[in-house]
């Protein structure tokens, strides 16, 4: 059995020890909609999710993988960026997803930027319940990653320890800019 793994995978673990059957959670980076079918799944029928990407590519990929696997009518498509979610979300959520960075396979000029991840993150945290997740994979390297790596990791430094446990995982002895995952729970 691996114990160590890929943030990404790292992410999954840690949302399922948070995430129960009728929760309400959102994807703010739908991408090719991998994380949000992950979320679908585990909601079930009466749970709900919020999915979020500014390219039309992103949503098509995502809802036709909702369809295939008939998990469509569990989750909300929304073509915005994931800094608006409180115009579209109102309750409270119990975990939030962000992939940081390019949609695979596309122009690596359309990425997440600094700012409005921030601003996605400070919302997110507004509306999460006591005991809920955040979760952020941070890919980051030759293209427009480092900057928004470093300011979101400098924002993260400031969040009060009072209310959150904000934690850093990233592999040490990788090459090419493994990515980052960090967690965010509400105490």
């Amino acid at each position: 059995m691996k114990i160590i793994k890929n943030s990404l995978k790292q992410s999954h673990e840690y949302i399922k020890g948070y995430v129960n059957e009728g929760d309400i959670v959102v994807d703010a980076t739908c991408g090719n909609g991998n994380d949000t079918v992950f979320l679908a799944q585990l909601v079930g029928e009466r749970g709900r999710v919020f999915g979020f990407d500014i390219q039309d590519a992103a949503i098509e990929n995502t809802a036709g993988k909702l369809e295939e696997l008939k998990l469509s009518e569990r989750v909300t498509l929304i073509k915005d960026g994931h800094e608006n979610m409180g115009n579209y979300v109102n309750e409270n959520i119990k975990a939030v997803m962000f992939n940081l960075g390019y949609l695979p396979g596309s122009d690596h000029s359309v990425s997440t930027k600094a700012d409005t991840t921030i601003s996605a993150i400070e919302k997110s945290m507004e509306l999460l319940v006591t005991g809920g997740i955040i979760t952020i994979v941070i890919y980051y390297g030759k293209d427009n990653g480092t900057e928004e790596k470093e300011k979101v990791l400098d924002f993260l430094k400031t969040v009060d320890q009072k209310k959150f446990a904000v934690m850093k995982t990233e592999f040490i002895n990788q090459r090419n800019c493994p990515p980052i995952l960090v967690c965010i729970e509400k105490l």
